[in-house]
């Protein structure tokens, strides 16, 4: 241990090493700057440093001015004066100096400020080195981690954009995703245009913000020499990387867009499915030139664009298909309907195809009534408006031929039940009598009507069957038949469920709620159906909506005021007689006068005519109607179908004369399909005395 510690002792006299060796390996070099005297001294590797030769530098600091720019002295002599009077040690910077050759050098120095016992600067010592290669790499990397995060960015709004295109459903909802302030302008463009192919034709269809197109290319042909013709034709995307080049390539547009103040764009066309539809233009005022990656994100940005512009344009295309289907199986006009005032909408679903099942029908019939039918086909397809359609007709001709309410419904629910397409459909059905107001209800499956009147809005309870189809199929064709009195001025309302319903709220709640809306909406049934659907609108709902709504109004036209109705058996002359005897007793009493015996003449042959000529008996009924004039009115029922004509009897002929007379009698008459059969019916017009 002795021995070793004895040579530990024995060490040169040069150890430890002087510091320069070891700058000199690091390529640094020192200096000394006496601030007292004014001198700088460099070793040779700062002299390397600055490119300097020792027979270059006197040894002043303004002699370095040979070699450092005037504004980097100043900003150096500002920095190292800053230090010394705030109290400080030491300083780092980085300055540039111009080499021998006139190249620029990034240098770095530190320096270490020296202090007597009272604290005044004496001495700065430090290092100086060449910083370029180390600049060069931090610039590098800078730049590198720059156009990797812009393009991550990028990338990041392809994304966005594409996840927003994807709920877009019509063209105008992907130009909207486009126009957003969070979209495109993010890629950093000032302004984009977009245009469709239309008929060989290129029609500018957005741009964003307003002004961004130019008036006279807002609709071009695809040969024309602008840049979304040519991509268009091309198939190829186009940047315009410089001004220049802009004005070289496209000078009748440059012209006409220099107040944009555009630096360069990228024209992106948009195929899908291997043919153009449009084309899309962005901008940029802030930017030259495109990198691969970049022009890689742009082109990816325009296919998912042509991708959504494809999609929008299907669905519109089926949409407006599916409207005219539906539009189609609706009927096309409402009657007029004397003592009515009638309102209809039809509203299609938010989802699926936009077509439904919903329908709704008003229907004339016999007698000053009227039928007026809402329904809904199960299904949000075609099928079930086709289905829809066919319904609505068997059911118009089933209440047109004078069928009962009941049996109207359950006609229809064994059609459809025989049509075999594996749907039901819910149905209302209303025969109202507009004389006097009786209103006739029969309900399959539907949800319940709604009145308004001067007392308020009221739900109205009617006992219904299984929906159509359902019963058929179940034996239960039995449909009970509600009855309401319709007072002048009240309003029937018959709707589908989708006014009603809403996910997770409870259908009574969703009736009550409707009734409310009723009784505060406009009096007016058309001003009141815009009203209904406007909210249903805002509601949204993905259910399609049928309303119909029927006001009673004050009767203008003829009202019953006496009734006689009389049954006549086949084979039994003293029922004749009697129905003749009453006849002509009523028509007296209503004041027939000098048209008393005309009427009795025309009943007669007509109830005649139904005990000769088929093998049932005659229903004969007597009103006498007054409002718009006095009139009777003769019915005569039987359960034939078959209808009569009139014949030429001939000189010798005994019969065939029967409709002749009520033809030269009568003021009016005619024919009507009943649902057990025909009636005949013929009218008198007599004095208001």
């Amino acid at each position: 241990m002795a021995d070793r510690g004895a040579s530990a002792l024995s060490l040169p006299e040069d150890w430890p090493a002087h510091p320069d060796p070891i700058l000199a390996l690091n390529h640094m070099g020192t200096f000394d700057w006496d601030l007292d005297k004014g001198l700088f001294h460099m070793d040779a590797e700062a002299h390397e440093v600055f490119d300097l030769l020792p027979e270059e530098f006197d040894g002043r600091p303004g002699s370095l001015v040979l070699r450092v720019p005037q504004p980097e002295a100043a900003r150096l002599d500002a920095l190292i004066a800053q230090v010394i009077k705030e109290g400080g040690e030491n300083y780092g910077a980085y300055f540039r100096i111009r080499c021998r050759d006139g190249t620029p050098r990034w240098t770095h120095t530190q320096g270490y400020i020296r202090r007597d016992d009272s604290g005044r600067p004496r001495r700065v010592v430090g290092i100086v080195r060449d910083a370029t290669e180390e600049l060069a790499d931090s610039t590098s990397r800078s730049m590198r981690a720059a156009q990797e995060l812009a393009f991550r960015q990028q990338t990041n709004i392809v994304q966005v954009v594409s996840a927003a295109l994807a709920h877009a459903r019509t063209v105008q909802d992907v130009i909207d995703v486009l126009k957003d302030t969070h979209g495109i302008r993010r890629l950093g463009a000032a302004s984009f245009v977009m245009a469709l192919v239309e008929a060989g034709r290129i029609r500018l269809v957005a741009e964003a913000p307003p002004g961004s197109f130019v008036p006279a290319t807002q609709v071009n042909r695809i040969d024309e020499p602008y840049p979304m013709s040519e991509v268009v034709r091309t198939l190829s995307p186009r940047f315009v990387e410089t001004p220049e080049e802009f004005a070289e390539e496209y000078p009748l547009l440059w012209p006409q867009i220099t107040h944009l103040d555009i630096a360069s764009a990228a024209y992106l066309p948009l195929i899908a499915q291997g043919r153009p539809i449009g084309a899309m233009g962005l901008l940029y005022s802030d930017r030259r030139g495109f990198s691969d990656e970049e022009r890689g994100v742009l082109v990816a940005l325009g296919s998912s664009i042509a991708q959504s512009l494809q999609r929008a344009m299907f669905y519109e295309q089926q949409k407006d298909l599916a409207q005219g289907l539906q539009q189609a199986m609706l009927p096309r006009t409402i009657p007029n309907v004397p003592g009515a005032d009638i309102a209809v909408r039809y509203r299609s679903a938010a989802l699926g195809r936009d077509i439904g099942g919903d329908w709704y029908d008003v229907i004339p019939l016999p007698g000053g009534r009227v039928g007026a039918v809402i329904g809904d086909v199960q299904g949000h397809d075609t099928h079930a408006a086709a289905v829809m359609g066919q319904l609505r007709i068997v059911l118009r001709a089933y209440a047109a031929e004078g069928h009962t309410p009941a049996a109207v419904m359950a006609r229809a629910s064994v059609f459809l039940h025989e049509l075999d397409t594996e749907r039901f459909a819910t149905c209302l059905y209303a025969e109202a009598d507009l004389s006097t107001g009786v209103v006739q209800m029969v309900r399959a499956g539907h949800i319940d009507p709604l009145t308004r009147g001067p007392g308020g809005c009221r739900r109205v309870q009617v006992e219904g069957g299984l929906p159509l189809g359902l019963s058929a199929e179940f034996g239960g064709l039995e449909y009970p038949v509600s009855t309401l009195e319709l007072d002048p001025g009240e309003t029937l309302l018959l709707c589908t469920d989708g006014l009603v319903e809403q996910p997770g709220a409870d259908l009574d709640d969703g009736m009550r709620g409707l009734a409310e809306q009723v009784c505060a909406g406009p009096e007016d049934v058309d001003d009141l159906a815009d009203r209904l659907i406007q909210l249903a609108e805002e509601r949204g709902g993905e259910d399609d909506v049928a309303l119909l709504l029927l006001r009673r109004r004050e009767p203008e036209t003829a009202r019953a005021c006496g009734r006689l109705q009389q049954h006549v058996a086949p084979g039994d002359p003293e029922a004749l007689t009697q129905a003749r005897h009453l006849i002509g007793s009523a028509v007296r009493a209503w004041g027939a006068g000098e048209r008393a015996d005309e009427i009795e003449l025309a009943a007669d042959e007509l109830m005649t005519n139904v005990l000769v000529h088929t093998e049932g008996a005659a229903i004969v009924t007597l009103r006498s109607l007054v409002g718009a004039g006095h009139r009777l009115r003769i019915e005569v029922e039987d359960s034939s179908s078959a209808l009569p004509r009139r014949r030429d009897a001939g000189e010798e002929g005994v019969s065939g004369r029967g409709l002749l007379l009520v033809d030269m009698l009568a003021d009016d008459w005619g024919v009507e399909a009943r649902g057990s059969g025909k009636a005949v019916w013929c009218e008198f017009r007599l004095d208001d005395g």
